[in-house]
């Protein structure tokens, strides 16, 4: 008999999945294990293998299209086997018995071979009905499987031109874009249209350059995958919270003499891949103990506290802003706190992190001091109560005790909290005891 291969729950966090290249074609023979399709969670990229055996009879999804985990994903079996029953959408054989007179067996389909017009509509076709202004949900009836309406039919929809109201279309407006209900062009349009005439008639008697086009070539494309999930945030974060940034500098010269040192130790040791960041970071791990608030998520009006600092750091990645978590990193040793940073940026950066490690997070450090960067507002990642920026290390004139001016090497800080459960004041002191763990930060790693 004919099996289906679902999309599998890789993560606990995951929902759904993007497909980004079928890794086989129906009528290809596959084993278990064998890899069906690259993918991308709003994480990181992985591969989905095979469940089963056999011929692929159907691939139920094409590539870009976001499938929900566990939803069918193809259909395995023999050669030439009817798979009517079990695509969803898809029409019944013509020598079966109407729906309202299924036999027995044809009722007993798996509950996902829905009808065609479900109303669902892929992300995709969302996002370019949306930029276009048209009503998705009025496509009668759309060509993806479940029936679902896909980008081609919304594209096929915009092609066939703008929808008008009977009063419109009685009146002769000629408008090519509408304001009314699903993109449809009302009456009103047709004042709309002569007013942006108007408007735009100054800006023709403007000489542009020869052979030059306004606006010129350009591109658009819906947001999607990392960057998608990274906008969303980023705007619930500053919408829903109360953020106040607080700066200040600690003197560099400890730590730059530590990552001196242990960049300089026996190899055999496995001191050396150590960095500032490495440094920084274990420091935070170290003072976050004392200030249970900062090491905390605030969420629907109930702040959880937590005992062990779960540390989430920012990761640049070809695919996008990824936050790796080291799990308990108040509890680890520098070593063990540095090897653990370098194997979770690694995976990021291939895109084979586990997404697992990608959420957990009781609070987030990022580091853009090596682009140059002295200061900035970094914008705290929810449900977290704070977030630490580390800048450049930059040289800043100090007066000594006997009055002559030196140089002093100061490491900027930014400290972003959420004024709606931390003050103004206790940021200031976490800072304060902060700028002291790296001050002395041999000190620290000792303790």
């Amino acid at each position: 008999m004919a099996t289906i291969v679902v999309m599998p729950q890789l993560g606990n966090s995951v929902e759904s999945c993007i497909i980004v290249e079928w890794m086989i074609a129906e009528g290809d023979t596959v084993a278990v294990d064998q890899t069906l399709a690259s993918i991308e969670t709003d994480k990181s990229t992985m591969e989905v293998p095979s469940t089963a055996e056999g011929t692929v009879l159907k691939l139920l999804w094409e590539e870009g299209d976001e499938v929900p985990v566990k939803d069918p994903l193809i259909i395995v079996g023999a050669p030439g086997e009817d798979i009517s029953g079990l695509v969803p959408g898809g029409d019944a054989p013509a020598e079966e018995a109407p729906v309202e007179q299924a036999a027995p067996e044809q009722a007993a389909a798996p509950a996902f071979a829905t009808e065609r017009a479900t109303g669902a509509v892929s992300p995709r076709a969302r996002a370019l009905a949306a930029s276009a202004g048209v009503d998705a949900s009025a496509i009668s009836e759309g060509s993806g499987p479940h029936g679902r309406v896909i980008e081609r039919d919304v594209a096929a929809a915009i092609a066939a031109g703008p929808v008008l109201t009977s009063a419109a279309r009685a009146a002769g407006v000629e408008a090519t874009e509408g304001t009314g209900i699903g993109g449809r062009v009302s009456v009103a349009d047709a004042g709309r249209v002569a007013q942006a005439a108007e408007a735009s008639a100054p800006a023709a008697a403007l000489t542009a350059p020869a052979g030059a086009e306004y606006p010129g070539a350009s591109t658009s494309a819906p947001l999607k995958g990392v960057r998608k999930v990274v906008a969303k945030r980023m705007m619930e974060s500053l919408t829903s919270t109360a953020q106040l940034t607080l700066n200040t500098t600690a003197n560099a010269a400890g730590i730059l003499a530590m990552r001196k040192k242990v960049k300089n130790a026996d190899e055999a040791l496995g001191l050396n891949k150590i960095t500032l960041n490495d440094l920084v970071c274990f420091a935070v791990s170290r003072t976050l103990p004392k200030y249970p608030v900062f090491n905390a998520h605030l969420e629907d009006g109930v702040l959880t506290e937590f005992e062990q600092v779960h540390l989430g750091f920012a990761c640049d990645t070809p695919r996008g802003l990824f936050v790796p978590v080291i799990r308990s990193a108040q509890a680890l040793g520098l070593k063990a706190f540095s090897d653990e940073a370098k194997r979770l940026a690694s995976s990021a950066i291939d895109g084979t992190i586990a997404p697992d490690f990608l959420s957990g997070g009781t609070f987030t450090v990022s580091n853009i001091g090596s682009f140059g960067i002295e200061t900035f507002t970094p914008v705290i990642n929810l449900p977290q109560t704070a977030i630490l920026g580390v800048g450049a290390i930059t040289p800043r004139p100090v007066v000594a005790a006997d009055g002559s001016i030196g140089v002093e090497q100061r490491l900027n800080l930014s400290l972003t909290i959420d004024h709606q459960v931390i003050d103004g004041a206790d940021g200031a002191r976490f800072l304060r005891d902060l700028v002291a763990a790296i001050e002395n930060i041999d000190v620290t790693v000792l303790a």
